[in-house]
């Protein structure tokens, strides 16, 4: 005769048996390893320490390194405006170097004509 497929209570039953077995395992490798347990645990919070340890040293090398591209920064923009002012202050001298030309030259010329207005006027005398 063969053998019905086991019934929802039986598969149930069975279930709730393999639980309990696992659970047995579970409570006899716990209590035969809380040596080893407590071992792993404190290597886990050795672990993290370190790990806080190396976040934090990162954190501030990255810190560091921020301040020191500001700087570079501050250092680079201040140098720009130093060369923007002395070109600035090149290019007024120019131009005043240019007037000052320009109204000489024209003192020249005007030197020039009054001479040969004044040696016109003495021929004609």
């Amino acid at each position: 005769m063969a053998r019905k497929e086991p019934g929802f209570a039986e598969r149930l039953e069975t279930a709730a048996k393999a639980k309990q077995e696992q659970l047995e395992k579970l409570r006899a490798r716990a209590q035969g390893n809380d040596a080893e347990a407590a071992a792993r645990r404190a290597a886990q919070i050795e672990a993290a320490k370190a790990r806080e340890l190396r976040a934090a040293e990162r954190k501030e090398a990255n810190r560091l390194a921020a301040e020191r591209r500001e700087a570079e920064r501050a250092a680079e923009q201040a140098r720009r405006e130093r060369a923007a002012a002395e070109e600035k202050a090149r290019k007024e001298a120019e131009r005043i170097a240019k007037e000052e030309a320009e109204a000489a030259l024209k003192k020249q010329q005007k030197a020039a004509r009054d001479s040969k207005y004044a040696a016109r006027k003495a021929r004609q005398k």
